[in-house]
């Protein structure tokens, strides 16, 4: 599916899933051919068919903690000298306004607006200059925690990052012509309509481009990966006292230039 005017079209007749064979084939190119051809055979889907993330299920969900000041500093345990680095399982992959899941025995689920980075080319060991030069895209990116699970249960954040819906994306995929300076959005959080998080990504201690050339030291970067790269302050366990979301609540979250979502907390999943 794809956004032309306003309108969602179904490019399924045309193109497969949106995934690491797409991009690796050049896919986003012939995309474009398509589009300016007035989208052949492609069809207007419907409004009440739901959003699915813009990308199929990526092979690795990289995350960067503490990457403002002031998160790092609401977070605790100091201010890294480097980045942060966790993985969210794939699994917790899911569309831009689907319900988020609170977990059986959960008590401090959290919210993280993150600016969304989907590389396009992939590799290893990329320097400090042009990778930029490999990314698909951009996109909103929630990076749903449960902090008991996070911060108690051995030190392990992946524990506390992977259930499944905590990994919304969305809502499209807008490539770099779209987004000339990644370090120049404002990015915001709502919880129940009142504002939460309010920032920009120029306040990043690292850089996107850095980010990309800094995570390929340790790994392997696939066409398809999604790197969420941080938060700005004023998440839920920031407060005094925290604000941690509950059943019934709502959230909602955007980025200047990518679009916004919203999910609903609903009850424990099993």
């Amino acid at each position: 599916m794809l956004l032309e005017d306003g309108r969602r079209i179904d490019a399924s007749g045309e193109f497969r899933d949106f995934d690491e064979g797409f991009l690796a084939a050049g896919g986003l190119e012939a995309l474009r051919e398509w589009v300016a051809q007035g989208c052949p055979d492609g069809v207007e889907v419907p409004e009440d068919v739901r959003w699915g993330p813009p990308v199929a299920r990526p092979s690795k969900i990289v995350c960067v903690g503490k990457n403002y000041l002031d998160h790092a500093k609401e977070f605790g345990e100091g201010v890294p000298d480097e980045p942060v680095l966790f993985m969210k399982a794939s699994t917790a992959w899911s569309g831009p306004f689907d319900d988020v899941v609170n977990p059986p025995g959960a008590t401090q689920l959290d919210y993280e607006v993150e600016l969304g980075v989907v590389i396009g080319a992939g590799g290893r060991g990329l320097g400090k200059d042009g990778p930029l030069a490999l990314v698909a895209g951009y996109l909103v990116f929630c990076d749903y925690s449960e902090r008991a699970f996070q911060k108690q249960r051995a030190g392990q954040w992946v524990k506390g990052k992977s259930r499944d819906t905590f990994a919304p994306a969305g809502p499209a995929l807008v490539t770099p012509d779209e987004v000339p300076n990644p370090q120049a959005l404002r990015l915001w959080c709502k919880v129940n309509g009142e504002t939460r998080q309010n920032g920009w990504t120029g306040e990043m201690m690292t850089p996107v481009e850095r980010l990309l050339s800094y995570i390929s030291e340790f790994m392997t970067l696939l066409p398809g990966d999604v790197v969420a790269t941080g938060t700005p302050g004023g998440v839920g366990m920031g407060w005094e006292p925290p604000k941690f979301l509950c059943p019934g609540d709502c959230v909602e979250l955007g980025i200047e230039r990518l679009g916004m979502m919203r999910q609903r907390v609903v009850g424990c999943g099993l």
